[in-house]
């Protein structure tokens, strides 16, 4: 395992850029590699038979395989830094708590990354998927195999209970599809069940906050009608898509930083803390409030967003 998988970060790696043509040709050398391991490959990829556990999770295929295209954009495109891997539990159940933005959801994918190449414990984050993930048959599976779940209370608990790291974002769709105009100001946590899942289970709740996403693909406009008609959640506008067709979904390189902040605790709290729905989105929007006092901070004290 070189440098960067380890968790140390090169020192020359400020200085690497590389184009979208190169990144997409190593990302494709990726995927090919991964498709040449054969029949075996496609078999555990698309049927029923291979999942590790119940919810279809599949580790092995999910490192060297699912995992694989994702890794040349988090170190050579949008150079991610990650701080504050020792706020993440080396074991037992933990709830990560993260913004999302970014028009597609590849900060959930840069999320699992980092703590699967650069957490000293190399977890696997399960993360909570929407509905619409788990409508379409082919992205499901895959989702399965990654790790994925349906975004519900009791796969949740489930999860933790086991011992497993959870990973939530919960301003959902809103926070995904918002405008750039809107960029780094957090939607609404959603009923809190985040908080509750984790009071009922005595997991932490490890606030995450992302910066570098919301500029991958400037949304300037939702094609509304659009989008209904399609089934989606909202039809994107930016200045390279659709205008440009493919090539507008070349996301644009901007400089990431993910941060993992000082776990809350929730095992102390009694019985009937756990039954006050008043004090469930009290915890709620405290994490809430950590995660936007963060990104603030975050964003006032970076330099280019491309640098």
């Amino acid at each position: 395992m070189d440098e960067a998988r380890r968790g140390e970060t090169p020192p020359e790696r400020e200085q690497e850029r590389v184009s979208p043509r190169d990144l997409l040709m190593d990302a494709v050398a990726q995927g090919m590699l991964a498709l040449a391991r054969g029949r075996d490959v496609l078999d555990r990829c698309f049927t029923d038979e291979h999942g590790a556990d119940d919810f279809g999770f599949d580790p092995e295929l999910t490192d060297e395989v699912l995992l694989a295209p994702f890794r040349p954009l988090y170190e050579k495109y949008f150079r991610v830094d990650v701080e504050g891997l020792e706020n993440v539990p080396a074991e037992g159940g933990a709830l990560i708590v993260a913004n999302h933005s970014g028009t597609l959801p590849l900060d959930a994918l840069m999320l699992q990354v980092a703590l699967r190449d650069h957490h000293p414990a190399r977890r696997a984050l399960r993360l909570l998927a929407a509905d619409l993930v788990f409508e379409l048959p082919l992205l499901r599976t895959l989702a399965r195999r990654a790790g994925h779940t349906a975004a519900c209370m009791d796969s949740a608990l489930r999860l933790l209970e086991r011992g497993e790291l959870v990973g939530v974002m919960p301003e959902g769709y809103k926070g995904l599809g918002k405008p750039f105009a809107e960029r780094y100001r957090l939607r609404r946590f959603g009923r809190g069940g985040f908080a509750a899942v984790a009071l009922k289970t005595g997991s932490p709740l490890v606030p995450c906050s992302i910066v570098g996403a919301e500029e991958i693909y400037p949304m300037v406009a939702d094609a509304g009608p659009l989008a209904r008609r399609l089934g989606l959640p909202y039809f994107p506008i930016t200045p390279t898509f659709p205008l440009l067709g493919p090539l507008g979904a070349v996301p644009l390189p901007s400089k990431w930083t993910i941060r993992f902040g000082e776990p809350v605790r929730t095992d102390h709290y009694s019985a009937e803390t756990l039954q006050d729905p008043m004090f469930v989105h009290k915890l709620s929007d405290e994490v809430r409030d950590t995660i936007q006092e963060t990104l603030d901070g975050m964003v006032r004290g970076r330099g280019s967003v491309f640098r």
